[in-house]
Parts: C-alpha cells; structure tokens; sequence
C-alpha cells in the first residue's frame, strides 16, 4: 500500500507532466535520468522564483553586483579548488544486475514511478557504511565502494588530450572567485560586496532520484559575498534572516523548513560552518538550500595556483588581505519541487473533489485568466480579447482561455495556480462588468471593467 506522502508525489509529478510544467528529458527516447524539461508553466513558474530571489538579494543593494560566468573554464579553476580531485561521492555496483548506487543510500523505500522518473533510494546523514545485505532492486551482493568523480568531462578544441581537458560546471561559485581581481580592478567595490550569479550547474549523479530534486542538469541561484575575516558572523546572521524571509515569500511555511547545523565532518571541505536549511518534501526532510562560511579557502587556493594576487587594498588602513567569504546557495528546482509541494492542495467544490496548486500571486505562473463565457459567440469573444489585451499591458502574465466548457476551465486554471478568472458573459455587453472568481474560495464576484486593473493589481 502506498503512503499518503508518496501518493502526494506522484500526484505532483502527474500535474507537472499533464499541464505543462515539467517533462521528463528526450521522453521520446525513453528519457535521459537525471535530465527534465521545463514547459511552458514550469519555465514561467521558475523564471518568478528567479525574480523573487534577485528582488530580495541583489536589486536595490549598493553592495550587489550581478555576474555571469562561462559554464565551461579552464581546468586549473577545477584544480585549484579541489573538485578535480575531490569532488566525489562513494559508489557501490550489484555484482548481479549491475545497477550503481550511492554507497550512502541503500536502503530506504522508493517511488514507484516510470523509469524516466524513477527514484532511487533515500540517503541517510550517515556515509560510509553501505545499509544492506543486498541490492534494493535484485537482492545481490553489492561490491566494495569506490569513490567517483561527479563532474562531466569534456574537450576543448579539436585534439581531446589532457591540454584540452574541461569541465561542465558543478558550481556556479568558481566563476565568480576567479573573477574576484576582475571585479576589484573594474569596480572598485568597497567590502562588504557580493557577486551574484543564477546559471546551470552539471553534476553526474550516480543515482538521479526524487523528481527535480536531484537532477545532473540543474540551476542555482548562489551569492559569493566578501568580506572582513572579523566580520564574518555578522554578515552571516544577515543572511540567514534573509533566507527564512524568502521561503516565506515563496509560500513556503516555516513549520516546514528546517535549520540543520552541519556537524564538522560533514561539511564540504572548503567550509568552516554551514546551515542546510531543510525542507519537508513528499518524500523526507531534505536539503533545500545552504548557507555557508567559506572562509578564505577559494581565494587563496586560487592566489597560489594561479601566481596572481587577489588581496584587498583596504584604503582606510591601508593594509592587504584577502577576503572571506559568506555563501548562500539555492537550487532553483528544489526550490520549484518545495513550492509545488506547498501549493498542492485538494479539496471539494460544488459537491466535486478538485486539485489546484495554491500558488502566492507574485509567482504564479498565470495571476489571471480571461474567459467568453461562449466561444461561439463573437461579441463575448471580441469583449474577452479586449479585455485579456487591456489586463497584459497593466498586469502580464494573462492568459486568454477557451477551451471547454466553463467549469473545465475552472478546474484546468486551478491545477496551473492562477489565482483569478475573469469570465465575459451576455450582462458585460450591457452593463461594461465581469465576473471575477477567487481560486481559492472559489467565491465570484462582479467587477467593474473600469476598475478590474486595478482590482486585480491590488490582489496579485
């Protein structure tokens, strides 16, 4: 029997594939694990996240500059800050059906889900000791673990030598530490300052699982902020206070995200104290996002690699050091899969059971959806589109639907989160009013059309 938690899940995939928020990579092809697309929705649900986070981070700060790094760098960056060698994860094989698997996750249940979407098991906190007797999937045995390098190899150029050798990107945080003597000498900011950066990160998980929540293509959204090694904890509080602010943003309830303090030999080896700040997913309580103090490590490793200082000249005692560092790091679609958890919602409407996703307004993919009331009949048409075009200049995010009958749109307008519908009917051609429903409650309410952008700007 299924458990109430990985029925929500697959209810959520289900959703995501059937109105167009995400798909499982090359699907054609019988999918590519650890790959998704997003559609239409999804693309416009996670561009809002996007929006929110660059809102409450970066714009409007005078010590917030935006960055944008190549994905493929030279492989002295990856040498210089210990992922060539060090960025790995314990691998264990079934010497019967040889299916791969993270030494650290055997043995926990997994969802039932097609294999462009399947699931591996759940990781514990604990590494090291594989869980099992056997293989989940074939009850072999499992062979000795080996450790294996997460970053995708490729070549630059025609000659695929060593020379030649790169990497996709497994963090954004790099690009924005080799462009630190970029940023000083362009800039001349003064500290504290950050870099800010959203851009696509590749990591080759040896066991994709849980939906978008551990993919091998995915974004992040990170901010590398500088500065003075006795004023790290300050600044570290700041940002710890802005994260909590910015689930809440998102819909997210606090009840539901978590603080994990990172015991020391658990922490990524460049970190001299992490917040994984954890959410209650369908399928655990996992990591959404990181806070970490990175100390001075990035930038001397690539000081020293590089032969190129990347001191601070602090003008007032003019002195030179080298910054340290406080990191906030966010996946876009853990964050996307926390939100659409969130949002999930049944209930009964009209003696019917229906699904919508309770979406706050600002990152809804729709705020608002134009109906006619009837599709054959070119006066409400003509009224509808006059209204859909008036409600896209003063809102955006306006969608014009006519597809179905009335309640079907209702209910399709629900799964997609869009918080209102604006109907036309035969009483708007006369009386230059609409009917405004609330996803929520579903309660309708007649609208001025004069006052509708208004009415609607108000409540979105």
């Amino acid at each position: 029997m299924k458990s109430e938690d990985t029925d929500k899940m697959e209810k959520i995939v289900a959703l995501c594939k059937r109105r167009g928020f995400v798909f499982p990579g090359s699907e054609i092809y019988g999918g590519l694990s650890g790959f998704w697309d997003y559609g239409h929705y999804g693309a416009l649900l996670k561009e809002n996240i996007k929006q929110v986070w660059w809102g409450q981070f970066v714009d409007g700060r005078e010590d917030m500059f935006r960055f944008d790094a190549a994905i493929v760098m030279n492989q002295k960056v990856w040498q210089a800050s210990g992922h060539a060698k060090g960025f790995a994860d314990p691998l264990v094989e079934c010497e019967k059906c040889k299916k791969q698997f993270r030494e650290d996750q055997i043995g926990n249940s997994r969802l039932n889900l097609k294999d462009s979407e399947k699931v591996q098991p759940l990781p514990a906190r604990t590494t090291g000791i594989v869980q099992s007797g056997g293989c989940p999937d074939c009850g072999g045995k499992l062979g000795e673990a080996r450790q294996f390098n997460m970053m995708f190899r490729t070549h630059v150029g025609a000659v695929e030598d060593d020379s030649a050798l790169s990497y996709l990107r497994p963090e954004t945080a790099q690009g924005m530490f080799a462009n630190f003597k970029n940023t000083i000498d362009s800039l001349h900011p003064k500290l504290p300052f950050g870099l800010a950066q959203i851009g696509k990160a590749f990591r080759n998980e040896i066991a994709p699982r849980d939906f978008l929540f551990r993919a091998r293509e995915f974004e992040q959204m990170e901010i590398e902020y500088f500065v003075r090694p006795s004023e790290w904890e300050k600044s570290f509080e700041e940002f710890r206070e802005q994260t909590k602010r910015f689930f809440n943003s998102l819909g997210l309830s606090p009840k539901s995200v978590h603080e994990l303090e990172v015991p020391d030999n658990e922490r990524a080896h460049y970190s001299k104290r992490t917040i994984d700040f954890e959410f209650d997913y369908p399928f655990g309580r996992k990591e959404l996002s990181g806070l970490a103090y990175r100390t001075d490590f990035d930038l001397s490793a690539h000081q020293k690699n590089s032969g190129v200082s990347l001191e601070y000249l602090d003008e007032e005692s003019k002195t030179k050091f080298i910054p340290h560092v406080i990191e906030p790091s966010f996946g876009v679609g853990r964050l996307v899969l926390a939100v659409l958890s969130s949002a999930y919602t049944e209930d009964e409407m009209g003696g019917d059971k229906r699904t919508f996703l309770k979406l706050p307004p600002k990152i809804a993919p729709v705020k608002v959806a134009v109906f006619p009331l009837l599709k054959n009949k070119p006066k409400l048409v003509e009224k509808a589109r006059e209204i859909y075009q008036m409600l896209q200049k003063e809102i955006g995010s306006v969608e014009f639907d006519d597809n179905g009958n009335i309640g079907k749109r209702y209910r399709r307008q629900d799964e997609i989160g869009s918080p209102f519908c604006v109907t036309v009917d035969f009483d708007s051609l006369e009386k230059n009013d609409v009917t405004v429903r609330d996803r929520d409650t579903g309660k309708q309410e007649r609208v001025a059309i004069k006052e509708l952008a208004a009415y609607l700007t108000e409540r979105t």
